[in-house]
C-alpha cells in the first residue's frame, strides 16, 4: 500500500515538473533592486554609423528656396540617381539613397559621396559644405530609412520591425514583438549582428541589469534577436510526449483509485 502511494506521488511530481516554468527564471532585471531610486550615467550608447546596405533619406532646405527650385535640385526625387523606393509595412513608399558596397551614395551635382563610417549628423554637415556651391546656405537632414531588426523564437509576435529612431533598444524591439512568452529563456537571448564585414553572436541575460549597461543594449540596423524556448515548451510541443504525459496522468488516476479501493 505504501509503495502504491509513493508511485502515485512520483508520477504527479514528474508531471508537475514537465508542465511548470520556474518563476525565478521569468522576471527581468532581478538584481536591479527597487527599494530606492537609483541613477546612473548612460555611457554605453554610441550614435549609429552608416554602413553599406543602409537606405538614407536626405532632405535639403536653403535660404532662398524658390531660387533653388529653378535649378531643379531635389535629393529625394532627382531622376538618374541611385534613389530606391521601398515599402515599409504601414507606411507609404519612401525614397532614399542606397549606400553601395564601397560605402558611397550617388547624389545629384555631387556624384559619389563617402558616407559609410559616419553618423547621420556628420553626413548632414558634409553635404551642407559640399552643397554650398549650388545652394544658398543649405540645411541638410539625413536619417536611415530602412533601420530594422528581426525578432525570432519564443515571443508573441515574431517578425521584422522598423524604427524611425536611431536610438533603438533590445527592450523596445521585444516589446514591439509582444514580449517574451513565459516559456522564453530570458538568460539565453541570442543577438546576431553584422558589423564591418564581421558577424557577431552575443548572448544576453535579460534577468540581469547588466543588460541595460551592455554595449549591445542599443541595437544596430539589421540586428537579429532570437529567443530560445525552454525545455518544457519543446517537450510539450512533441505529440508523442504529450500522449505519454496523458498516459501517465491516466495511470496515476487509476493508481489512486486502486489504492482507495484496497
Amino acid at each position: 500500500m505504501k509503495f502504491k502511494h509513493s508511485g502515485v506521488l512520483f508520477l504527479l511530481v514528474t508531471l508537475f515538473c514537465f508542465s511548470c516554468t520556474s518563476y525565478k527564471n521569468v522576471p527581468y532585471f532581478q538584481d536591479l533592486g527597487v527599494d530606492s531610486i537609483r541613477t546612473e550615467r548612460i555611457s554605453n550608447y554610441t550614435p549609429l554609423l552608416v554602413q553599406p546596405g543602409d537606405l538614407l533619406a536626405v532632405h535639403v532646405n536653403s535660404l532662398n528656396y524658390e531660387q533653388d527650385l529653378r535649378i531643379n535640385y531635389n535629393l529625394e526625387r532627382q531622376s538618374g540617381s541611385s534613389a530606391v523606393s521601398q515599402d515599409h509595412p504601414g507606411e507609404n513608399a519612401v525614397i532614399g539613397y542606397l549606400v553601395d558596397r564601397d560605402g558611397n551614395v550617388k547624389l545629384p551635382f555631387l556624384g559619389n559621396v563617402k558616407v559609410a563610417g559616419y553618423t547621420t549628423t556628420q553626413i548632414s554637415t558634409i553635404l551642407e559644405d559640399q552643397l554650398a556651391t549650388y545652394l544658398s546656405k543649405p540645411v541638410v537632414s539625413v536619417r536611415i530609412q530602412n533601420f530594422k531588426v528581426s525578432v525570432m523564437g519564443d515571443v508573441k509576435n515574431p517578425g521584422t520591425y522598423y524604427s524611425n529612431n536611431e536610438r533603438f533598444t533590445i527592450t523596445e524591439a521585444l516589446s514591439m514583438a509582444g514580449d517574451l512568452n513565459t516559456t522564453g529563456v530570458r538568460q539565453n537571448i541570442l543577438l546576431i549582428r553584422e558589423d564591418n564585414g564581421n558577424r557577431k553572436y552575443v548572448k544576453i541575460d535579460l534577468r540581469s541589469k547588466n543588460t541595460i549597461t551592455s554595449p549591445y543594449f542599443y541595437l544596430k540596423n539589421n540586428d537579429v534577436i532570437y529567443v530560445q524556448p525552454n525545455k518544457e515548451k519543446v517537450l510539450g510541443s512533441d505529440s508523442t510526449l504529450q500522449k505519454f504525459a496523458l498516459v501517465l496522468s491516466a495511470l496515476s488516476i487509476v493508481a489512486i483509485f486502486i489504492t482507495r479501493v484496497n
